[in-house]
């Protein structure tokens, strides 16, 4: 991977990190629902460790050619665009024009944090 450039490193293994980050917040509310809280927070513990063994090397990576504000903003896009498909078809829960609002708002941030 060190082949690509800076900003797509970055952007996959800040989405790869994304994917464990949301199964750990969110997952457990379908899968362990009936489980005490604690045990929970326990396998959420074990899957958000994959989380940032991935997150932290994206952003020591994106820090060589991003400032701070573009690696959260990028972070941002990414967590929205992992975060919409995991709950329309993994919690199953009904697509919303919110999610287009948040998408356009976010935007705007990519706009501001990324001009010249």
């Amino acid at each position: 991977m060190s082949g690509l450039p800076v900003l797509w490193q970055t952007a996959i293994l800040l989405a790869l990190s994304n994917v464990f980050m949301t199964f750990a917040w969110y997952a457990h509310l379908k899968e362990l629902n009936s489980k005490p809280w604690w045990a929970a927070a326990l396998v959420s513990w074990g899957i958000a460790l994959f989380e940032y063994l991935l997150q932290v090397p994206a952003n020591r990576i994106g820090y060589t050619a991003l400032s701070l504000a573009q690696l959260k903003i990028l972070q941002e896009v990414i967590t929205l665009s992992v975060f919409v498909p995991f709950v329309i078809f993994y919690m199953g829960q009904p697509l919303k024009l919110d999610y287009l609002w948040a998408a356009l708002c976010i935007l705007g941030a990519v706009y501001f944090v990324f001009r010249s």
